[in-house]
């Protein structure tokens, strides 16, 4: 298979660490997917890919790609979330955080899949955007969310980095058993 066009930015390093534990072949959920860093980096290794955003112009290059489903969707919009339980191998979320669907994305791991998880906490607001304390996960917060969803914890960060940029992120890899 021919490498795809390579995306403005690389996969985020957290990804790819516990990328791994994603089923071979398993289909795997790229939700708020922006550019579709994570959606290109998943397909390359042979996993179906449903990437979901509010805008997905970026993502429709690749569109042509056999496994790609793309859905545009305001998931920050009430109505109600647009994927099954237990339905993706791996469900990868970076740089996202809507807590009224929180606990619906981490019912999307399927039994044996994994949830990679990598947003801004709070102290965040020290180093720029995002400042608002609705979009900074609480000390603990991911972590909470994947236990109530009956997730096992592989890893967990709840630290301040320096790169891409200066940013208090936490980090989280957990898989249902």
């Amino acid at each position: 298979m021919e490498p795809l066009v390579p995306p403005p930015d690389p996969p985020s390093p957290w990804v790819q660490r516990f990328a791994d534990l994603v089923p071979e072949g398993g289909p795997v959920l790229d939700v708020a997917c922006g550019g579709g860093r994570h959606t290109r980096w998943f397909l390359e290794r042979g996993h179906p890919v449903t990437a979901v955003d509010r805008y997905v112009g970026d993502v429709r290059a690749l569109a042509p790609t056999p496994r790609l489903t793309i859905v545009e969707a305001d998931l920050e919009d009430g109505r109600p979330f647009p994927f099954a339980p237990e339905s993706f191998a791996g469900v990868v979320v970076t740089n996202y955080l809507w807590r009224p669907i929180l606990a619906e994305i981490v019912q999307c791991v399927a039994p044996g899949g994994v949830l990679l998880y990598e947003t801004f906490a709070l102290g965040n607001e020290r180093f720029g955007r995002p400042s608002n304390p609705d979009f900074l996960l609480a000390s603990g917060e991911l972590l909470d969310a994947a236990r109530a969803g009956g997730l096992r914890v592989i890893a967990y960060e709840d630290v301040v980095v320096d790169s891409p940029r200066p940013a208090a992120v936490q980090r989280l890899a957990a898989t249902r058993p």
